[in-house]
């Protein structure tokens, strides 16, 4: 894969003292040879680590120098690809918006596995806005693929473009960048299943330890399963009614919680705590820096792992309590509890600013469009409120 649009770094010796060095291929006039120069950026003492001296690179604009017009024209999309995956999606020290480990595992799949298969080899500069629109249609009509999936495959590669002009490797136009005329649909016919209390109760009898504690803890908290998963035990404080969201478990890697919000503590009712202090007491892993649901086969060495919790386990129980039948066709998940506990809290007139800190959102429009389902009673009932108030202004009441 190409890669002379940016260059490298290396450290060199020279009189005063390691310097950073820009090395980069251009084509000699002379004879249409590709040879290679070097541009010093600056003292090692100055700018310590790499990610400080591409800085430096980029404030003197130095790759906007070394890549020429006519080689920005032949840049392919995997090339843009990957100068993202190597600078926005490496390492994550340094970076000025660090993105989590999901976010980064998932732009990795939709790159590897739809992007660059489809648009790889084809010159960036000559991709079409309407054509990406009829091959979004196609992985629709033909996978079957949602809007909001969809969507992300869009947003992933405008990504890509904005990066690409960014760095200089492709111009800064408008034309240079086809995803600023490509639409796509973002609505989504998912609708999540809510549990009512009395079903989630059923499912936890179903369970065993565990996976009660853990899925009483996702229904009473509406912490996220990944969440659920990074606790280890000095988070969880049994004197403050308190539990800390320090970190993540998902993709078999430690997380940062998915944003400042998600960080706040969350409330330990008695009742909770009690099955909490219960499980403590049974599992073999109790020390403080343990992990809290450990998996017994890596003998406490990291978290369960949440796909196979809810194959294994949370499915098979629903199905048990009546509340899935085999082979359902929904989505089923840990999810659908965090859905179902602000539905109900809703439900019941809970202050929506209660319910936005409990479920940790940072907007509350979050919590009202995107978690408060209303049921078919909720909206009987509505109905009916609406027609009391008519007929009654017409001397009739509805019974």
């Amino acid at each position: 894969m190409a890669r002379f649009q940016r260059g490298s770094l290396r450290i060199e010796s020279r009189r005063k003292g390691p310097t950073w060095v820009l090395r980069y291929y251009a084509t000699r006039e002379s004879d249409g040879q590709r040879v290679e120069h070097k541009l010093a950026i600056g003292l090692v003492h100055d700018f310590p680590t790499q990610t400080a001296a591409w800085a430096r690179v980029e404030k003197q604009h130095l790759s906007s120098q070394i890549n020429q017009p006519d080689a920005r024209t032949r840049v392919r999309f995997a090339d843009l690809a990957q100068h993202y995956l190597e600078n926005e999606l490496g390492e994550q020290t340094e970076a000025v918006d660090p993105k989590s480990h999901t976010t980064i595992a998932g732009y990795k799949r939709i790159l590897k596995n739809r992007c660059l298969d489809r648009w790889g080899k084809r010159n960036a500069l000559d991709i079409e806005p309407l054509e990406i629109e009829r091959w979004l249609k196609a992985l629709k009509r033909e996978e079957g693929l949602e809007n909001l999936t969809l969507d992300k495959i869009r947003r992933v590669m405008s990504l890509v473009f904005k990066h690409g002009q960014r760095y200089g490797l492709i111009p800064r136009t408008q034309e240079a960048n086809p995803m600023r005329f490509v639409r796509c649909k973002t609505t989504s016919s998912y609708e999540a299943m809510i549990l009512t209390p009395q079903q989630a109760f059923a499912v936890l009898m179903n369970l065993g330890e565990p996976e009660r504690t853990l899925t009483l803890l996702a229904s009473a908290t509406g912490l996220r399963i990944s969440e659920c998963l990074g606790l280890q035990w000095q988070d969880v404080s049994f004197e403050q009614s308190q539990i800390h969201v320090r970190r993540t478990w998902t993709c078999g890697a430690i997380g940062v919680p998915k944003s400042k919000a998600s960080q706040a503590p969350v409330p330990l009712h008695p009742l909770l705590a009690e099955s909490m202090q219960e499980w403590k007491n049974t599992t073999p892993y109790s020390q403080t820096t343990d992990w809290v649901f450990p998996s017994m086969r890596c003998k406490g060495t990291q978290p369960r792992t949440a796909n196979m919790l809810v194959e294994d386990h949370l499915k098979p129980a629903a199905v048990a309590a009546g509340v899935l039948t085999e082979n359902d066709p929904r989505r089923f998940g840990f999810h659908n509890l965090r859905h179902s506990l602000a539905s109900f809290l809703v439900r019941s007139k809970t202050d929506p600013k209660t319910v936005q800190a409990l479920l940790r959102h940072s907007d509350v429009k979050t919590t009202l469009q995107l978690y408060a389902h209303s049921v078919s009673e909720d909206r009987l009932a509505a109905q009916g409120q609406m027609l009391d108030a008519m007929l009654q202004s017409g001397g009739r009441a509805v019974n």
